[in-house]
């Protein structure tokens, strides 16, 4: 018996990295998955993990920005599963300059893929959970507690130097968070934040000539930090080292247990005890 037996979850940008993770840990405590990346190549691998350690998963390929998007992404976990209860706001990357050089499009494209879909993805999510809590309450069952969980970064709690784009958007997330927590209170649904530090993923890996890039819809965008830069950002953590996908997924994976069932509103640090 996993701890996330019977559930429907929605994972975005679930295809790689610490999406990926959150996808394999939910599985395997027993939630049905539904996948999430812009590419059909990794959201199957994802699938097909899943898979092949006995769990059940689903992919919806696209990206979060897309028109339209939402509502599939919500009506995939209702046609295949019948359900939905725990949504994660994942999606996203990074696209730096400082403030005097960046464009409006820089800004944005990081804030409608971190904020902007987020905010979507919940407003197709209400109005089913709306429908099963009040069919719930007619038929005089017990109303399950539903999970959101949206992520941050220390980035959006503390700011950060050429990311005016990204630490908007992730600060932007906290209110929404809270905002939402007030609002589906009534459908028993908690909603927090995990705000990540310094986790090691494709987005922060070492980067010698920083000539590392990733492809966003055709844009090629330049991604990774400085060997030095990394080995100095390790010291000023005081557990000594930069966290796994794993571990991050852990972080997110707590606010979807029943024992956090009366916890809402929160933001969690995951970043080994730096804060800033």
């Amino acid at each position: 018996m996993g701890t996330l037996d019977s559930k429907v979850a929605i994972v975005s940008g679930s295809g790689r990295g610490i999406g990926r993770e959150i996808a394999l840990k939910f599985a395997a405590e027993g939630a049905k998955v539904v996948v999430n990346d812009l590419d059909a190549e990794p959201a199957g691998e994802t699938v097909a993990a899943i898979e092949a350690a006995g769990g059940t998963a689903v992919s919806c390929v696209g990206s979060v920005t897309e028109e339209g998007f939402a509502e599939r992404f919500v009506q995939t976990a209702v046609d295949s599963f019948d359900g939905l209860d725990i949504i994660v706001n994942n999606a996203g990357y990074t696209w730096d300059s400082v403030i005097q050089k960046m464009t409006d499009e820089q800004w944005d494209a990081i804030i409608d893929v971190h904020l902007k879909a987020p905010f979507r993805i919940l407003r197709a999510a209400q109005p089913v959970i709306a429908a099963r809590v009040k069919k719930a309450k007619e038929a005089g069952e017990p109303i399950p507690c539903r999970k959101v969980v949206n992520i941050s970064s220390i980035a959006g709690t503390g700011g950060n130097a050429g990311q005016a784009n990204y630490s908007a958007a992730k600060a932007g997330i906290t209110g929404l968070t809270k905002t939402i927590a007030k609002e589906w209170g009534r459908y028993n649904v908690t909603v927090n934040t995990v705000a990540f530090g310094f986790i090691k993923t494709r987005l922060t890996e070492a980067a010698a000539g920083g000539d590392s890039t990733i492809d966003i819809e055709g844009k090629k965008l330049k991604v990774g930090v400085n060997p030095n830069l990394l080995a100095a950002m390790e010291q000023m953590i005081p557990l000594g080292r930069a966290g796994t996908p794993t571990e991050a997924a852990g972080a997110v994976y707590l606010f979807c247990t029943p024992e956090s069932d009366y916890i809402s509103a929160q933001t969690l640090i995951c970043g080994g005890g730096f804060n800033i």
